[in-house]
């Protein structure tokens, strides 16, 4: 087994011999990597059940499906995709033909988390061979089997020296963050993303990292309540409520919270059952620790709802609280479980007062059939991205760059934005010999006005 010193040295040279330049190169990896995948379904499924009984649906429709999507979008167009754009040149540098060549940074480190642990490995990973990179994956070590299911996959498909699977906790993260790397992509907590930065920032090393926040959800007295509710209970406790962005509370118009509150527990009860525990659709909290850490959140919280916690199941029961207090302990941080605080507001100054308590979020969500509220909450607030009228479907679509803004996160990805991502944009300007205007040149008496025109009307 090579050191991770060691695997670095080895893809850097393989890069520097340009073979992962050749586009035919990249896609007949990304396509071994398809029926990869696609032989490993059940073992997918199989795994992440293991890891903490995720349901096959949740893992189809959020990562199995998502991944193959992908696929099929690079494979179809990467061809395209790579070519150098065209862009017009300017008169200040007539003649000229100015383009923009899509380049590889070259040796690109990928950290994975535990969330969504195959998707937010692999499609990453495809993203960064796609644009012809080297790749080293480190998978999370909370879950185990989808790890070294990722890990042996790797193997079969890609050479060390063009991407491999690193496995290892922390102690393995922060040997590989101590090597230099061209390109670091990050997804995980806001206090591991300032980590990275720092570590990256020694060597100058661009990154992206996708973090999360407390993504509020502002329902307004407009709504249809029963659908408002089916939308934001499928959203809120899929995965268990272990998602990114997730709405992490609710700010509900106080004349309606009661009945929303109602028609949410009928939502729950419908989809999970009197007794959710024994639901086969509601996954588990990754491990002890995060059980005790939401516990622990809850302590003098009023539950309204549910609240039942089994620490040696790692199982907590989908929950809802009663107006907790800005300063409790469930609303200090993200919540990344299936809890869900319920505040409320009488005027838009409510709204500002609760939401810029807080750093900019990775989502923000608003239900409503009052479109000037809906574009001024749009406009008003930053937020990595968000959705009317339901939750985390805005990233499900290719089209719509996925990331973060301020503490939530930086850079942004899926589809074609993840292939600019692990690109650099290289300027490059193709000057004709056929004339050579000696305006530029010296002696410069008498050319200084020529000079300002043609930066007033060329420019």
């Amino acid at each position: 087994m090579n050191t991770i010193p060691e695997i670095l040295s080895k893809q850097r040279t393989f890069f520097k011999s340009q073979k992962t330049k050749d586009v035919s190169y990249r896609l007949s990896l990304l396509k071994i990597l398809k029926q990869e995948i696609v032989s490993n379904e059940q073992a997918i499924y199989d795994a992440l059940k293991k890891d903490f009984n995720k349901p096959e649906f949740e893992t189809f429709i959020s990562e199995f499906g998502l991944v193959i999507s992908e696929l099929n979008l690079v494979i179809k167009n990467l061809k395209k995709w790579v070519k150098p754009q065209r862009v017009k040149a300017s008169m200040l540098t007539f003649p000229s033909r100015d383009y923009i060549y899509k380049e590889p940074y070259g040796s690109v480190l990928v950290i994975a988390p535990w969330n969504y642990p195959f998707l937010l490995a692999i499609e990453p990973l495809i993203m960064a061979i796609a644009a012809g990179n080297t790749v080293v994956l480190k998978p999370s070590e909370l879950t185990e089997h989808t790890s070294k299911l990722i890990t042996s996959m790797m193997q079969n498909v890609f050479p060390e020296t063009v991407a491999t699977s690193v496995e290892g906790g922390v102690e393995t993260a922060t040997e590989l963050l101590a090597q230099k790397w061209d390109y670091i992509f990050f997804t995980g907590s806001v206090p591991v993303g300032k980590i990275v930065a720092k570590a990256a920032a020694k060597h100058l090393t661009p990154v992206t990292l996708e973090l999360g926040g407390k993504s509020p959800c502002i329902i307004d007295d407009t709504v249809d309540l029963k659908l408002t509710a089916r939308r934001i209970s499928w959203g809120k406790f899929l995965n268990a409520g272990q998602t990114c962005i997730s709405a992490d509370y609710i700010i509900v118009k106080s004349s309606i919270k009661d009945a929303f509150i109602e028609a949410l527990k009928t939502e729950i009860i419908k989809r999970y059952g009197e007794t959710p525990k024994e639901s086969p659709d509601l996954p588990r909290i990754i491990n002890r620790k995060n059980v005790l850490r939401l516990a622990d959140m809850l302590e003098e919280s009023q539950i309204v709802f549910g609240g039942e916690i089994d620490v040696d199941n790692c199982y907590i029961a989908p929950t809802i609280l009663n107006i907790p207090d800005l300063d409790s302990k469930i609303m200090s941080d993200e919540i990344f479980g299936p809890i869900l605080p319920i505040l409320t507001y009488d005027t838009e100054q409510d709204i500002e007062n609760i939401i810029w308590n807080y750093d900019k979020p990775l989502a923000l969500y608003v239900f409503s059939k009052n479109n000037a509220f809906i574009e001024q909450t749009i406009k008003k607030y930053s937020f990595g991205g968000g959705v009317v009228n339901d939750l985390l479907i805005h990233f499900g679509n290719h089209r719509l760059p996925f990331g973060g803004v301020g503490a939530s996160g930086m850079g942004a990805y899926h589809g074609k934005t993840g292939f600019n991502t692990f690109s650099h944009d290289k300027a490059i300007s193709k000057r004709g010999n056929w004339t050579d205007p000696g305006v530029r040149y010296a002696p410069y008496k008498g050319k200084f006005q020529l000079l300002k025109n043609m930066f007033k009307y060329f420019s």
